[in-house]
């Protein structure tokens, strides 16, 4: 069995002489218990210590002694634990709460925890717009900040009517306040999305048909396995551990057709059953090749293969594309073919749109994966031909 570490370790209970009073010391303080042996003390103990762990081993401390930065640091560490994936890995959602941290503490690092309140809040948002935060990105950073006094609240940090009292602060409205409108996601131009493919790898490529054909998220496809893929059927199935609303409990599957099967078939020779379908370590090593053989240098003179890279690259390829990864590729594909920038969400749009024009707004929503025609209809954008049509009969 291997050894813990000290920090793994629980403070004991033990014995404070002079008095005959059982303690225990966690964080540095000593909590006194009672009479050293008897069931009362130690039962006290077992409770400051569940206590202790439910906190996440952060200080006892009376509400009136928090300051906003004191609670921002327990809850960051808190985040830390609870917003990561089942590897382990840290999702979006964590550093979506780092930059609304960093506002709290740039605006009120040491006001007193219990003292902010709607003023501060919307204070804080003022900020925000300032910084030329979008109107749904304020909204959804308000949000944020209610969730974690509402945190403080459950850990008894705070009373809960600090909470209460943040809910009372109403969204920012369209056309009825400073901040900027975001642009709505638009369905990339089938031009756009063909000019990037002579600046990407086959496997980069790959993504983007795939992404075309079966409306996956990008996370969805990033890091498929043999293993995830069902191929029994004439529609191979794939049911991702990792999305969006897995933390919800909901089930996802993605269908991939004959089509998308043709795409990905080339992938799977040889591969194990556990390694990652897509690999951009593998797209390296195939753009090195390449390389070398167009290399009109004789072997013989010059550089040998390897003799100038660099030793320690500051960002080596990893086994299997992230979504942050795999967009930086488009990105980059784009200004090398001087085109628009458009990110890998955007092909989600393009599935939904044609999706819904030809086989309706149900089969759309069973393929996207939404769980009401309504978020379909986000999605799904308006087909104005149709309308065009229509109105010249009728209009």
């Amino acid at each position: 069995m291997p050894k813990r570490s000290c920090r793994d370790r629980l403070p004991t209970y033990r014995h404070h002489k002079p008095s005959g009073q059982a303690f225990v010391e966690l964080n540095g303080k000593r909590h006194y218990l009672g009479k050293f042996g008897t069931p009362r003390s130690r039962a006290e103990y077992k409770r400051m210590i569940a206590e202790w762990e439910a906190r996440g081993r952060q200080p006892f401390v009376e509400p009136f002694d928090l300051t906003v930065v004191e609670l921002l640091d327990r809850f960051l560490d808190h985040a830390k634990r609870y917003y990561r994936l089942p590897d382990g890995s840290p999702t979006s959602e964590l550093a979506c709460f780092k930059s609304i941290i960093a506002i709290l503490v740039d605006t009120y690092a040491d006001t007193l925890a219990q003292e902010f309140g709607p003023r501060q809040l919307k204070a804080a948002r003022a900020h925000m717009v300032a910084k030329g935060w979008t109107r749904n990105t304020i909204n959804k950073a308000c949000s944020r900040v209610r969730a974690i006094f509402r945190w403080a609240a459950e850990e008894i940090l705070l009373p809960a009517s600090v909470h209460q009292d943040l809910t009372v602060v109403s969204g920012l409205r369209r056309g009825r306040c400073d901040a900027r409108e975001g642009r709505e996601v638009q369905p990339v131009p089938d031009a756009d999305v063909n000019a990037v493919k002579p600046f990407v790898s086959r496997q980069v490529w790959a993504l983007i048909q795939l992404q075309e054909l079966t409306g996956a998220r990008p996370g969805e496809l990033v890091g498929i396995r043999p293993v995830d893929l069902d191929m029994t059927g004439s529609v191979w199935i794939v049911a991702p551990t990792q999305h969006k609303t897995a933390h919800h409990g909901h089930a996802r599957t993605v269908y991939f057709g004959p089509r998308a099967q043709e795409i990905t078939r080339p992938f799977l020779a040889g591969r194990a059953i556990d390694a990652p379908v897509f690999s951009p370590k593998e797209a390296e090593g195939e753009r090195l090749a390449t390389r070398h053989t167009a290399r009109l240098t004789p072997a013989n003179q010059g550089n040998v293969p390897g003799s100038n890279r660099v030793r320690k690259r500051g960002r080596p390829p990893r086994e299997h594309y992230t979504v942050a990864s795999y967009r930086r590729a488009i990105a980059r594909a784009c200004t090398f073919a001087g085109v628009a920038r458009w990110h890998p969400h955007q092909l989600r749009h393009n599935a939904a749109f044609n999706l819904r024009r030809e086989f309706g707004i149900e089969v759309a929503r069973v393929i996207l994966g939404h769980r009401s025609p309504a978020m379909t209809e986000l999605y799904g954008e308006f087909d104005r031909q149709k309308a065009v049509a229509v109105m010249e009969k009728v209009g």
